[in-house]
């Protein structure tokens, strides 16, 4: 299979909508029609204001169709020993279409978009994996974090 990795741009938006509740669909399960269609209104302007500034999408795509996705998005943070630069990255959103999984879009995305992180000389580049996505990230050589910090969060 030929598969080409391109940066996304707002060209594809409709396609990396879709992509994206296709993606939550999987992640989270159940999830109501409600809550899908204010996601669906909310991405498109999220993305016209993010693409190609902090928010940096890969499509990997085969005869022009785009069959895999992934967002790194960048955060700057004042430097710390644990982040010299005070640049990060989040992965996000690695989504390939079903009936193209396990044929090498999904790895050869990341390879693309380890890349240039490494190029924009980001620090790290994190993410949280699900079990179907551990192996992948393990080969590329992502690793568990243990840390004496608790990842904590509070809803607002």
């Amino acid at each position: 299979m030929d598969i080409k990795v391109y940066k996304g741009s707002i060209d594809d938006l409709q396609t990396l909508v879709e992509m994206r509740i296709a993606y939550i669909r999987e992640d989270y399960g159940r999830i109501s029609d409600e809550q899908i269609e204010e996601i669906k209104k909310a991405l498109p302007d999220y993305y016209s204001r993010h693409i190609n500034r902090d928010l940096h999408i890969y499509t990997a795509k085969k005869d022009e169709e785009i069959i895999a996705c992934g967002f790194l998005l960048v955060i700057e943070k004042p430097a710390s020993p644990s982040f010299i630069h005070g640049k990060v990255g989040t992965v996000l959103n690695v989504y390939t279409k079903p009936e193209y999984r396990r044929q090498g879009a999904a790895k050869k995305l990341l390879k693309q978009m380890l890349l240039e992180a490494r190029n924009m000389g980001l620090d790290y580049v994190e993410l949280k994996s699900t079990e179907a996505g551990y192996f992948l990230y393990k080969s590329l050589g992502f690793e568990e974090v243990h840390s004496k910090h608790h990842n904590m969060q509070l809803i607002i």
